[in-house]
């Protein structure tokens, strides 16, 4: 091993951040030394913690505590605000480390092939969760004009599309939800949500706290429909797995409510498959097909189409990966091809290169997931010496003065700090946890302290 192992990470997310802590912790163990770099495109860090997950999800951000005290260890080197593969290169993480570890996720969304997908009024949630959630990226506004609105897909992220479309805007002022979005959601005239899923209730893929959470909404009435409980003949069967029967509590509990009384509902149905969006100019009805079990686990159309007037489709089907310059890509399923962590091209591994968390498995699995995910691939870099990358120049301060050559504004650990308590401090009078910057121009300000933000 190399006096001070240098290893570059792309993506700061929790992939990245919990496989540079692993990496560090494993060099200590066999008594050796390593420098890690961690390159993120966006000036802050944490990936979609901060810009993936709902705001009212304070919990879930609580992960952000764990992340930190990785980024604030004194090991790792945050350079924000640098794109792979415009700011700096495989050549360049070539000329300067030991090896890399993409940790780049899944940011877009997974395409849905129907008639009527591309009408206006037709979204991704990727889009819709980055504007909720002040991705500096993405325009300012969004269009909130319908009344009547289709989620498509029954995992976490279309709940949390759900509720914040269904959500009072007055009930999110205590988290931090940036302004741009309350103003936006305020002005939205929604009165019902619809959320389809292609198979039965106990098939969802949310998890039971996210479920929980929907129904504590304030004013919204919980809508189900009994035609599509009972269906499936392995019901009971299926009910002792515990977290299925905990669902299945959850739903029956809320078709068991008196509805009515609230000025907006959010409407269950399942055994629906979205098979056109509806409309000529723009969207007008979500055209499903009634399904049913097939018998062997699967399901199978019924052939009777229903239209479900809506003003507005959001597709959570799932994300997909991008493809990053010079590095091996799965077009089909929208990972880096790789053997536990190291990259193939074809068959053979591709020297100093690694992969982890979503954009090496797919995006599915949790935290816990991401944290053996990240071991696994450690296990793979550190086994594999022998094909390490020789740096020309493995001197801390190459990276710093190729980004200032670039004329890269890149942001820092320090940076960071200086934004975060900077978001905090807008949120105190308001007595909000923070309130977001959102600009990316604004954030690197703030993080560079070349200019003070107007408080």
């Amino acid at each position: 091993m190399p006096t001070t192992l240098r290893v570059a990470v792309v993506g700061a997310g929790p992939a990245g951040i919990y496989a540079a802590d692993i990496l560090k912790k494993a060099v200590a163990e066999q008594g050796g030394e390593v420098s890690i770099d961690l390159f993120e495109h966006l000036p802050a860090p944490y990936g979609l913690v901060r810009y993936g997950v709902a705001p009212d999800h304070p919990r879930i951000k609580g992960i952000i505590s764990a992340l930190r005290e990785v980024l604030e260890s004194g090991v790792v080197r945050f350079f924000g605000n640098v794109r792979f593969g415009v700011d700096i290169q495989l050549e360049d993480l070539q000329r300067h480390y030991n090896a890399v570890i993409f940790a780049t996720g899944a940011v877009k969304d997974a395409p849905l092939v129907i008639p009527g997908v591309d009408l206006p009024g037709s979204y991704g949630a990727a889009d819709f969760v980055s504007w909720f959630d002040g991705h500096p990226d993405v325009p300012r506004t969004w269009p909130l004009e319908a009344e009547e609105i289709a989620v498509l897909g029954v995992g976490n992220v279309a709940l949390d599309v759900a509720r914040m479309l269904a959500k009072h805007p007055e009930d999110l002022m205590p988290t931090e939800v940036p302004a741009n979005v309350v103003e936006g959601l305020e002005a939205s005239p929604v009165t019902d949500v619809h959320v389809f899923g292609r198979r039965g209730p106990l098939d969802v893929k949310f998890t039971p706290l996210e479920l929980r959470e929907l129904g504590e909404l304030r004013d919204v009435d919980m809508v189900l429909y009994d035609e599509d409980f009972g269906v499936d003949p392995d019901e009971e069967a299926r009910k002792a797995n515990k977290q299925i029967l905990v669902i299945s509590r959850v739903l029956d509990q809320w078709r068991q409510r008196e509805t009515g009384a609230a000025s907006r509902r959010l409407h269950l149905h399942f055994w629906s498959r979205p098979v056109e969006v509806v409309g000529d100019d723009g969207v007008t009805a979500l055209r499903i097909e009634r399904t049913r079990p097939d018998g062997q686990g699967g399901i199978e159309g019924t052939g009777e189409l229903r239209d479900v007037p809506v003003q507005a489709v959001y597709r959570a089907i799932g994300y997909f990966s991008s493809p990053l310059p010079g590095v091996p890509f799965d077009e089909l399923r929208g990972v880096i091809p790789n053997e536990a962590g190291r990259v193939v091209d074809g068959v053979r591994p591709v020297p100093g290169v690694y992969a982890t968390g979503w954009i090496k498995r797919g995006p599915v699995g949790l935290i816990g997931h991401t944290k053996s995910d990240a071991k696994e691939t450690i296990e793979q870099l550190l086994a594999d010496e022998l094909s390490w990358w020789t740096p020309e120049d493995a001197s801390p301060e190459a990276i710093p003065a190729l980004l200032a050559e670039r004329g890269v504004d890149w942001t820092d650990i320090a940076g960071w700090i200086r934004l975060d308590e900077h978001e905090i401090g807008l949120g105190e009078p308001h007595g909000r946890a923070r309130i977001k910057v959102v600009p990316r121009d604004e954030m690197i300000a703030i993080s560079r302290a070349t200019e003070r933000a107007e408080r």
